[in-house]
């Protein structure tokens, strides 16, 4: 997945209250950056989408 739609997803997930979507998603992307088979650009976005939305109440 595009950096910027696994950020896109994340935040959906985080606005939507979605933790166990959230954690999946940082899962895959923290797998992929370990193994090298994605750069840090990907991580980055994420880190920036955990900074800048607040996770939703349910």
């Amino acid at each position: 997945m595009e950096p910027h739609k696994t950020a896109d997803a994340y935040r959906a997930a985080r606005r939507a209250g979605d933790d166990a979507t959230c954690q999946e998603i940082l899962k895959e992307v923290t797998d992929r950056f370990n193994t090298r088979t994605t750069d840090g650009s990907e991580i980055t976005a994420l880190c920036r989408a955990n900074r800048d939305t607040p996770l939703a109440k349910k």
